[in-house]
């Protein structure tokens, strides 16, 4: 098949072979850039076969006659036969064709079929002559791979690529087949030497393309992975799943150049989301579109997810879970806010406070459901009343609820509102008595600091007001302001004079009612303010309020037992609900009276306080096991506790001065004589307080009480009081003075006989 060629034509295939080394080394690096692409490595072995076949033709005309070429002339037979027998596999990689393996065996055969006929006696070659037989074997070999590229390509979608390369193999094969027929010496060896090329050119064209793919694919996914990127951090400033949704389908038609991509979001159960992105023209992306659209989507319901929890931990941190109202937090937080923008707009801001009355009874007797449920109807009803935008109802907690109203109107505005939001609430369905609002208000004015907490406890007094007054509504105005302040300044006063030792303890005696003899001392404080003293009608609602009558009152238990030793007589001391709601109670009396002398003490206690402080009745059966007597102060006056007597730890009941004060009519007598009667039948003693007259002293001596007290008989004073006959031999008096063993009493206690 070789022959003898032009210069050029040798010059031209050597040059062919270096291109075609070229081309190998772009295929070898489009092998390397995939993953391992099985065409990559076909379309490199069939480059070499004809950078090889190029070779040997382009050194052909240089090798001597006689053996060298011989060996070259069958070197070339075989390099043709097997660029004939890769194009088969090769064939398979680039397209769909049939299973290569019986065309290979059928080419491999054919291959060597030629082969030995080359070396055979009657067919030997001569000067490179190739035999007619081994030239119509190499045409079968074409003709198997030909028809295995015809059904390669009635499998496959041809592209242009592909096209290129079946034409240039035909091509190729033309000028091959001519080249056999026509003489070695004229056009033929020409033919021969250059039918390689169109397949090396296609070959070296499809690893540009793939390389320009690889690039363009490389490029791709850098591009993908910067928008991936990019919504990932949108996705923890952005708040609104919508906005981001937007956002990656704004990015998946820039990176894939597609116009119809949408997006859709949905939620599923339990709080999840789903995120689609497609093409809505229905066009095929490919896998690595797919993933790129998978991977926005999921960002996207991540985020959907993230912003719905966020949401909801939103709301449980700044709403009431119960009436669904702005909780304490966000109440205080608008509060604020409204507060920054009325000062520079120069408007009035008020804060209507409200509070349920008789939220601890509903609790008490009907439950806590029922409290719910009427809490929910307080919310409806507030967020009914509620007009306009400038009003924000919310929960403080419990049973408090806040108005803020923007641009507040007058103040006789605000107290009919007040008015109407008392009035407006009855609410009958829990218990007999209704359910009501005490409702307080409060203005911020401009020029006032910017205080939002100021303005929530100047509402709250205002509440407070309402409910002492029962008048259910009050404005904080400049009277109540100054009742505060006062208030606020006694109380610093108070604090300083309990630390100071301020208080001091008067005595008023106690007669006996026949005689006129001192039986005992009651001790009562009064506080020394500047050097003038001060009773307690002055200062006992702040001390009770503030929690400074717990140690007003120890410090008066021990100037009390001071007294007893002093005088050699029997004390009184008054004992507060809020003493006996501590929880060390009892040590703290017992630090202040001692250990002895228990019997010499009696300690009063109002009847309203007995009864509604569960905590005082184990301390003072502890204490009256101990010899301490307990008595009722201003009884008659409290809970109807009649029936409760006998199971009350309770020696004395002192018969109020409202009642005495009437005993010069028979209603009044008739009073003081029940009590007296219930007293005996309780095996309890009598004390009548606030004798002002001789003619009460008269009709209680008839009454059968024994021991009066009052300012006729004594009034309370720093040194013993004495009216009437003292006892002759008061050294007698000191030396029986002492402390009466409480062992038997103490097991009685525990027994229950008490």
């Amino acid at each position: 098949m070789l022959g003898t060629v032009p210069t050029w034509v040798s010059v031209v295939q050597l040059l062919a072979a270096g291109l075609v080394v070229g081309i190998c080394v772009l295929q070898w690096i489009w092998w390397r850039g995939e993953t391992r692409s099985t065409g990559a490595v076909w379309a490199m072995r069939w480059s070499a076969d004809i950078g090889l076949m190029l070779v040997v033709g382009g050194l052909y005309p240089m090798v001597a006659p006689g053996v060298g070429r011989v060996v070259a002339s069958f070197a070339y037979l075989l390099l043709v036969g097997g660029f004939l027998v890769v194009a088969i596999p090769a064939t398979r990689a680039f397209g769909a064709g049939p299973s290569p393996r019986w065309w290979l065996v059928t080419a491999t055969a054919v291959l060597t079929a030629a082969g030995v006929t080359w070396w055979l006696p009657a067919t030997a070659p001569l000067d490179g002559a190739y035999p007619w037989v081994t030239v119509a074997l190499l045409l079968c070999l074409a003709g198997v791979t030909l028809a295995y590229v015809v059904a390669a390509l009635g499998r496959a979608q041809l592209t242009p690529l592909g096209a290129l390369l079946v034409v240039a193999g035909a091509e190729s094969l033309a000028m091959l087949t001519a080249g056999a027929l026509l003489p070695p010496d004229s056009v033929g060896g020409m033919l021969v030497a250059l039918w390689p090329i169109p397949v090396a050119v296609a070959l070296g064209a499809m690893a540009l393309r793939h390389l320009r793919l690889a690039q363009e694919h490389a490029q791709l996914q850098h591009t993908m992975r910067d928008a991936t990127a990019q919504l990932a951090n949108a996705a923890w400033f952005a708040r609104d799943a919508d906005a981001l949704l937007l956002k990656a389908r704004d990015a998946a038609r820039s990176v894939l150049g597609d116009d119809s991509i949408e997006a859709s979001l949905r939620p599923i159960s339990h709080g999840r989301f789903v995120c689609e992105l497609y093409s809505a023209a229905g066009r095929d992306q490919d896998e690595q579109a797919r993933a790129f659209l998978t991977d926005l989507g999921h960002l996207v319901s991540v985020a959907a997810e993230r912003y719905a929890l966020a949401g909801k931990l939103e709301q449980t941190a700044f709403a009431d879970p119960l009436t669904r109202l702005p909780n304490r937090r966000a109440a205080e937080q608008h509060l604020r806010e409204i507060l920054e923008r009325a000062n520079v707009e120069r408007t009035r801001v008020s804060l209507v406070y409200c509070d349920l009355d008789g939220f601890k009874r509903i609790n008490d007797v009907c439950g806590h459901a029922a409290g719910d449920s009427v809490l929910v109807r307080v919310a409806e009803y507030l967020r009914s009343a509620a007009g306009g935008e400038d009003t924000y109802v919310g929960r403080l907690g419990g049973d408090e609820f806040v108005m803020v109203i923007a641009r507040a109107p007058s103040d006789a505005a605000l107290a009919e509102l007040a008015q109407q939001l008392r009035e407006g609430f009855v609410d009958r369905s829990v218990g007999t008595r209704p359910a009501r609002l005490s409702v307080g208000v409060a203005t911020w004015v401009p020029g006032d600091v910017v205080d939002p907490d100021a303005l929530v406890r100047n509402a709250d007094t205002a509440m407070l007001e309402a409910k002492r007054s029962r008048s259910g509504f009050r404005v904080y105005d400049r009277e109540l302001r100054r009742r505060v302040e006062v208030s606020h300044h006694r109380r610093n006063a108070l604090e300083a004079a309990v630390e100071a030792g301020g208080f001091v303890a008067h005595f008023q005696p106690v007669v006996d009612a026949r005689t006129l003899e001192v039986v005992q001392v009651e001790t009562l404080a009064r506080w020394v303010d500047g050097g003038q003293l001060m009773l307690p009608a002055e200062w006992l609602d702040v001390a009770e309020e503030s929690g400074l009558i717990v140690p007003i009152g120890l410090e008066m238990l021990r100037q009390a037992r001071v007294a007893l030793q002093r005088f050699q007589m029997p004390v009184a001391v008054n004992v507060s609900a809020r003493q006996l709601s501590e929880p060390d109670a009892l040590e703290k009396l017992e630090d202040a009276w001692g250990d002895a002398f228990w019997e010499h003490l009696t300690l009063e206690i109002t009847e309203s306080t007995l009864v509604s402080t569960a905590a005082a009745v184990p301390i003072l059966s502890e204490l009256r096991a101990r010899g301490a007597q307990i008595a009722v102060d201003d009884f008659g006056t409290g809970y109807s506790s009649l029936a409760r007597l006998s199971r009350l730890p309770v020696d004395v009941l002192k018969v109020d001065r409202s009642f005495v004060r009437d005993l010069e009519s028979e209603r009044g007598r008739s009073v003081v004589r029940t009590i007296i009667d219930l007293a005996h039948a309780h095996g309890l003693e009598v004390i009548a307080e606030g004798v002002e007259r001789a003619s009460d002293l008269d009709v209680l001596v008839e009454l059968g009480v024994r021991r009066v007290q009052g300012n006729f008989l004594g009034r309370a004073t720093a040194q013993l009081p004495v009216r009437g006959p003292r006892p002759e031999a008061l050294p007698q008096r000191i030396r029986a003075l002492r402390s009466v063993p409480t062992q038997g009493r103490l097991r009685r206690v525990r027994d229950g006989q008490v």
